[in-house]
């Protein structure tokens, strides 16, 4: 494994920053418009971004993996997050919504594969949009891995991440009655998704909060106030999805159905001290794929920002790149 660069080498990975060439609202059904972008090379390796949550939304910084003279970078924010509208809706909005979007953001643009790029939440549906669209992935990149299992919402809601954050997992936990504590998916649900607007707001920033706190290995455990109009999206959206297991058919779909993908080619970045995606799931995709290759990142968490993660992707890109 090369050698993990400190921050400032790790910026001197990514792209200069970029404008998109094209910026629009596409209509998708159910009443959803969801806000959709370009930037790079128009005649470029197409690549489509995943971003995490759900509910998490793109940002410009993710433009900066990809060189800009090689690919077509396409960004999009998911059903309810970001500048797509309904904001914070969670109604029509499931995984299988989300897939086929993709889908027709793809055939909107004309595209006919791509290279498929996503982290922590955006991996999963990397995974699950590949296995149901295999003609059109020439190639996947994931971060931070996530399988949408209800071990994995166990170890991060259940106590396990809790352990190693003890007075962060009080702060997330001290909202709840005593008696709702068996389940505090459910519990913040109940208040997520109640009449009363503050409370809403309330409990998605603690939602929030908790996530972010964990995101860096240099995280202190604190992250400000930030926006609530965005943690009522990223809070709502991702309870709803864990509610409802992602809704997969299974637990443990996707590496069941990792058979469908075997032939294309892949890199799984992943952080060795990943406290919100810990690294056994990536561990257990690359045994569960032939065509992949796993690059566990030392001295890194989930944080797409984090050096050595940001340099590991890099580096993919500009291989697929010039393959």
């Amino acid at each position: 494994m090369d050698k993990i660069p400190d921050q400032k080498r790790a910026v001197q990975y990514l792209y200069p920053p970029i404008d998109p060439f094209d910026q629009r609202m596409l209509a998708v059904g159910q009443g959803h418009e969801i806000y959709v972008e370009q930037c790079g090379n128009p005649s470029g390796i197409p690549v489509i971004v995943l971003h995490g949550g759900p509910g998490g939304g793109c940002s410009p910084s993710m433009r900066r993996y990809f060189d800009p003279s090689i690919f077509r970078i396409v960004l999009f924010d998911q059903r309810g997050c970001g500048r797509s509208r309904p904001h914070a809706s969670v109604v029509d909005n499931t995984t299988w919504h989300l897939v086929a979007d993709i889908e027709l953001i793809r055939e909107t643009l004309g595209i006919s594969d791509w290279v498929v790029f996503g982290g922590s939440w955006g991996a999963t549906l990397s995974l699950i949009y590949a296995q149901a669209h295999p003609e059109a992935v020439r190639s996947i990149v994931l971060r931070g891995v996530f399988l949408m299992t209800q071990s994995e919402l166990d170890w991060f809601y259940g106590g396990g991440a809790g352990r190693f954050w003890p007075e962060v997992w009080a702060r997330f936990t001290a909202l709840v009655p005593e008696q709702e504590r068996h389940d505090y998916v459910g519990a913040y649900h109940r208040r997520l998704f109640s009449n009363d607007m503050s409370e809403q707001t309330k409990f998605a920033r603690a939602w929030t909060a908790w996530e972010n706190a964990l995101a860096s290995i240099h995280s202190n455990g604190h992250t400000g106030e930030g926006s609530g109009e965005y943690a009522r999206a990223f809070a709502r959206l991702e309870n709803h999805y864990f509610t409802n297991a992602g809704f997969l058919d299974f637990d443990g779909q996707i590496l069941a159905h990792m058979d469908r993908i075997a032939h294309i080619p892949g890199v799984i970045v992943q952080g060795r001290y990943d406290m919100i995606c810990p690294p056994h799931s990536a561990y257990a995709l690359a045994g569960a794929w032939p065509k992949a290759e796993l690059k566990m990142v030392r001295n890194a968490g989930h944080a797409l920002s984090e050096p050595g993660i940001s340099a590991e992707l890099v580096r993919a890109m500009d291989r697929i790149g010039v393959s």
